[in-house]
């Protein structure tokens, strides 16, 4: 045999970084542990905020998971998978995003050991990590409740629970009070429907604009029956303040339209040129006839206004805004019951919406802003935030986002798990005594996953300042004799009934939180091998 020494091959590009195997899954397991180290101190009501300074030189306060991970700059790939979680919980449940990110962390972090040390196939953990999620969704359903969504007492405290980790806690009860009512205006009922769909169509994302005026305080938020704009009537002696108008909506510009494409016009006389001016009127007016036809007082288009147009619509006793969002335009025709309309040789009196109790524009701080109130069965609302600056307002509005997304959530599917760390110290302790009873090697990653749930209450036990072995303890003793509903006071960390205590939270959350965590601890250990190939920037 002829023993030549062979060149080594080279596949891959060279100034690209190759990590593998197990030198791979250590990195991801490490960078999975960190992102969930930084969010770790944002968990319950005694959670610390973080100060963010964004690119463009903006400032971000919060102790929201999703938000401060949005800010934060990722280079390495597990990392990123991570931020993509509380993104994918945020827009799901909208509430537990930074649980989430925390139980990840943690699992990985507990089946690290087994799979760096003891060489137990990914495999192997990933169809043992299954296992364990499907008996979790089991507990977390045995210890959930039903709820009724009709009554307003159980809701708010629902409600309070979600934002009693948040920066709003000091205003709870009007937070509450905003996002109840904003999601009853904006639910309709689908009537009988088959057993597990949902009754309600509830869309807040479209339907509910949150309007930020600086100055004011807090309590001086409110929910309107109606929608706000940032606008003013186009011409100045237009009426500000109209009872009962009849709105029209449209979706058309109110201007002479000109061809489509470049027209040459000879012209041989003087009264010619007059001719052609006057059929440019003559053709606003008649846009502006058609639409004093239906007998409108209040004129709102998504296009521009001429001055012209402006002129016979104020005669005809019109006020007028123009160039809303097509956004506020759905909203208004939702508020008032108006249709929109496309061209104005369409409009019909059916196309009039009655249902507005009032129109009036108001100066607020030193802007005008027009209001449709007091509407009847309104299906879009708007809810004014008052606050004393900019940070303060953002702050809230995403709190108040949170608090509406819970709202939803329970409306769509009522049912309730104990908050404070209780159902995932009930899912800890049913999975410890199942891991016993299984066969090989898959009962260790089993347990791993048991051992992460606690995770969740000692954070909480840390983030209060207690003693977290000593009360973790008691709160394992009381599960094992069946107490499930026992948790942890995160105010100051001692071991309480959520039942007496008050805190519940949505089943749905408790489920999504569960599933992404652990979906995404198989998904970061099946990975043997990262290739990272971003190019240095070439020195000149």
């Amino acid at each position: 045999m002829q023993n030549s020494v062979q060149a080594p091959v080279v596949v891959m590009n060279t100034n690209q970084e190759r990590t593998t195997g197990r030198e791979a899954q250590i990195s991801n397991i490490t960078a999975a542990k960190a992102v969930s180290d930084v969010i770790r101190t944002c968990l319950g009501p005694k959670a610390m905020l973080k100060m963010l300074l964004d690119p463009m030189g903006g400032l971000v306060l919060t102790n929201d998971g999703h938000a401060i991970l949005r800010e934060i700059d990722v280079a390495h790939p597990a990392a990123k998978s991570m931020l993509e979680l509380s993104r994918t919980q945020d827009e799901e449940v909208g509430d537990g995003t930074t649980s989430v990110i925390i139980l990840a962390g943690e699992i990985l972090a507990q089946t690290a050991p087994y799979l760096i040390e003891k060489n137990i196939h990914p495999v192997i953990i990933i169809q043992a990590l299954k296992k364990a999620l499907s008996d979790a969704l089991e507990v977390i359903d045995e210890v959930s409740k039903p709820v009724d969504v009709d009554n307003d007492d159980a809701m708010k405290n629902l409600i309070k629970a979600s934002i009693g980790t948040k920066y709003v806690n000091l205003w709870s009860d009007k937070m509450c009070d905003l996002s109840l009512t904003a999601v009853k205006t904006v639910r309709i009922d689908l009537g009988d429907v088959q057993e597990g769909e949902p009754r309600y169509e509830i869309d807040t994302k479209r339907y509910v604009r949150v309007e930020k005026i600086p100055g004011g305080e807090v309590m001086d938020s409110s929910v309107l029956k109606g929608v706000m704009l940032n606008k003013d009537v186009v011409h100045p002696k237009m009426s500000r303040y109209i009872e009962n108008p009849r709105v029209v909506l449209l979706d058309c510009p109110l201007e002479y339209k000109k061809g489509e494409s470049q027209t040459n016009i000879e012209i041989q006389k003087d009264e010619d040129w007059n001719r052609i001016l006057q059929i440019e009127e003559e053709q606003v007016q008649l846009m502006c006839e058609q639409i004093l036809a239906v007998k409108p007082n209040v004129v709102i288009t998504e296009k521009g206004v001429s001055d012209l147009a402006q002129h016979y619509l104020l005669k005809g006793g019109c006020s007028v805004l123009r160039r809303t969002k097509k956004s506020d335009n759905n909203r208004i025709a939702r508020a008032t019951g108006a249709t929109i309309v496309n061209r104005v040789e369409d409009l019909k009196e059916s196309d009039v919406g009655t249902k507005c109790g009032v129109f009036k524009v108001e100066l607020i701080g030193d802007e005008y802003f027009t209001f449709l109130d007091e509407c009847k069965d309104p299906k879009a609302c708007t809810i004014i935030l008052r606050g004393g600056s900019k940070d303060i307002l953002n702050e809230i509005e995403r709190n108040l986002q949170d608090a509406m997304a819970v709202t939803r959530n329970v409306m769509l599917s009522p049912s309730l798990s104990p908050g404070g760390g209780a159902t995932e110290m009930a899912v800890s302790v049913k999975l410890s005594e199942k891991a016993k009873q299984l066969e090989g090697i898959q009962q260790w990653p089993y347990q791993a996953v048991a051992d992460a749930m606690e995770c969740i209450p000692r954070t909480l036990i840390q983030n209060a300042g207690g003693n977290p072995i000593r009360i973790l303890s008691q709160l394992r003793s009381n599960h094992a004799q069946g107490n499930f509903t026992m948790g942890i006071d995160g105010d100051n960390g001692k071991v309480v009934d959520m039942v007496e205590y008050g805190i519940w939270e949505p089943e749905v959350i408790k489920q999504q939180s569960i599933k992404t965590a652990i979906e995404s601890a198989c998904l970061l250990l099946r990975v043997d091998d990262i290739v990272s190939g971003v190019r240095g920037q070439e020195q000149t």
